[in-house]
């Protein structure tokens, strides 16, 4: 046997002690001097874990953002494609002011597409530089993907803008009172 220590010899002798949970604990001392428990990671390892994390959450959020760059691009694409797939010929020599970005453009209409276009029936829209007219159920399938490209259209702006101009004169004229016997 290893060299003891003395106190464990003269509890061995004494009898308090069996040999072999000497042993044990002998074996159990050894282990714990020899033994890796766990380390404390130093500071340099924790600086290495927050970059690297630090690093995945740029990574993500990149991507996030390169996912978000790409479905506009596709949306943009098909608005495109839909308008020129959809657009109106235009014909005729009356021309159809409009403005843009605080710009007045021109069109050349005939009166039948002009009646539309004041209806709503026919929106304009932007496609590059140029303008070009669609439809109705085009320009609400172009709205959906890409709304900048719509630049004028009549049955959207009087709809909205009637009601909220219908609703301010009512509420104005309610304080006047007109006799129910007066006749125009």
């Amino acid at each position: 046997m290893a060299k003891a220590n003395p106190l464990q010899e003269q509890l061995l002798k004494a009898g308090l002690v069996k040999k072999a949970k000497l042993a044990e604990v002998a074996r159990e001392q050894n282990k714990a001097r020899h033994a890796k428990g766990p380390i404390e990671p130093s500071e340099i390892q924790l600086e290495a874990e927050r970059a690297r994390a630090e690093k995945a959450e740029r990574d993500r959020a990149l991507a996030a953002e390169r996912k978000a760059q790409a479905r506009i691009a596709e949306l943009r694409a098909q608005a495109r494609q839909i308008i020129e797939d959809r657009k109106v010929p235009r014909s005729g020599e009356s021309e159809y002011r409009f403005t843009v970005d605080g710009v007045i453009r021109t069109l050349l209409l005939n009166d039948d597409l002009r009646r539309k276009l004041a209806s709503g029936v026919l929106v304009i829209v932007r496609l590059d530089d140029r303008y070009e007219l669609l439809p109705r159920a085009a320009a609400d399938k172009v709205r959906e993907r890409d709304a900048g490209m719509i630049v004028l259209d009549h049955g959207q702006d009087v709809a909205t803008d009637a009601s909220a101009a219908a609703s301010e004169d009512d509420a104005y004229y309610a304080q006047f009172k007109v006799p129910d016997d007066l006749v125009w």
